[in-house]
């Protein structure tokens, strides 16, 4: 699976640096084409001649080497490989990673790089622990950012617990079973919606929610990365895409996202649902900005097209609707409900009352309901992983 793949191996100044040199040297085996790029600290634990010799390539340190006079462009750098691996990376460096700090050549690589990144922590247990790497660690995640999880082992503080960096030989076998999940939806076309729509009141406001469209993207850059042709109908938000795979189309309103929606489902194996669409707009739009003055107003609604329920009453067969239930009582009676009376194949249900799940939040808690009505409730995690768990019940239905 890592057969002629571009390999970008970060190194960070860490004890485990020592193990980079098995982990090129695989690489390297399993007949990739393999660059190092390392941090000012890791010549302290190993030679970038070590790792040059074993990937066969200069080893990338600094900006500039003022002996040669030559720039080493970073940019070029980061465009360069299929897969960046930061292995080991240390505390410091995911902070930096995290906040966006760029004062070394590494971090101006990670900025700069299009690809996948996965990131292999090695440091002590307590610093693992600590509240501020976890958090740096989930900011990392969100960005669609990898974790190869560290083990549990004896530590050079002479601890015992989790800090270790995987062992090379499972950081092979990780890449190996990320790359054939990219194969997964390969052939797939996957229509996505995400974030809120604004229903006009006059030319300056409206009725509208609370969505980021954090749940959707997530969803569109998991389900790309796993090689589906994805179309991504976002309602107003400011959120960016990584992937340049995807095809977005930007809406404002419900009646838009319907047109939207109508123009490409005919050719979808998958549509998802994930977008808070207002259930309700004005009978009328003020064609002027409506003047505030002492008396109050009073808006005449009108329910929104209910789009859910238009493609999942019209699906084709064998194509699968995933829809989203937000409910704040008698959660899962009403998520079965409303996933039979619109013919979903999966409903996907949050609750107001699940605390760090709510609305802008990068974390969501689900539970997932198929038709067999069974629920699968998940813990709380990162936006990320619950496009991961969502994908992989759509996979159990393929």
């Amino acid at each position: 699976m890592l057969s002629n793949k571009k390999i970008l191996l970060g190194v960070c100044g860490s004890i485990a640096s020592y193990k980079s040199a098995t982990l090129v040297r695989l690489l390297v085996k399993a007949g990739a084409e393999v660059r190092v790029v390392m941090t000012p600290d890791a010549g302290h634990f190993i030679t970038a001649l070590t790792l040059s010799t074993l990937s066969k390539n200069p080893v990338h340190q600094s900006y500039f080497d003022p002996q040669t006079g030559t720039w080493d462009n970073h940019v070029e750098l980061g465009l360069w490989p299929d897969l960046f691996i930061i292995a080991p990376i240390t505390a410091n460096t995911i902070a930096k990673l995290a906040n966006g700090i760029c004062d070394n050549l590494l971090t101006a690589v990670y900025l700069s790089a299009r690809c996948p990144v996965y990131f292999a922590p090695a440091m002590d247990l307590d610093m693992w622990k600590h509240p501020a790497t976890q958090r740096n660690v989930a900011r990392l995640k969100s960005n669609n950012n990898l974790l190869i999880k560290p083990t549990v082992g004896e530590l050079a503080s002479g601890l015992t617990g989790e800090g270790r960096m995987a062992e090379p030989e499972e950081i092979i076998e990780y890449l190996e079973e990320e790359i054939k999940k990219k194969e997964l939806f390969a052939g797939k076309n996957v229509l996505i919606t995400a974030g809120p729509t604004y229903e006009a009141i006059d030319p300056v406001r409206y009725i509208g929610n609370h969505s980021s469209g954090k749940m959707g993207f997530a969803l569109a850059e998991e389900i790309a990365n796993m090689g589906g042709r994805v179309i991504l109908i976002s309602g107003p938000v400011s959120l960016s895409l990584s992937n340049p795979a995807i095809t977005r189309i930007d809406v404002v309103s419900a009646q838009d996202m319907l047109n939207a929606v109508l123009n490409s489902i005919a050719e979808q194996d998958i549509a998802i649902f994930s977008a808070a669409v207002a259930d309700y707009r004005p009978q009328e739009v003020a064609s002027q900005k409506i003047k505030k003055n002492d008396s109050a107003i009073e808006l005449k609604l009108e329910k929104t097209p209910d789009i859910l329920a238009t493609v999942g009453l019209n699906k084709s067969p064998g194509q699968i609707v995933v829809g989203f239930a937000l409910e704040t009582e008698n959660e899962v009676e009403n998520a079965i409900r409303k996933l039979q009376i619109k013919n979903l194949d999966i409903i996907v249900l949050n609750s107001t009352r699940d605390k760090g799940a709510t609305f802008k939040s990068d974390s969501n808690k689900i539970t997932l309901i198929g038709k067999d009505l069974v629920p699968h409730t998940y813990e709380l995690k990162p936006k990320t992983e619950v496009a991961r768990d969502i994908a992989q019940k759509i996979l159990a239905l393929m």
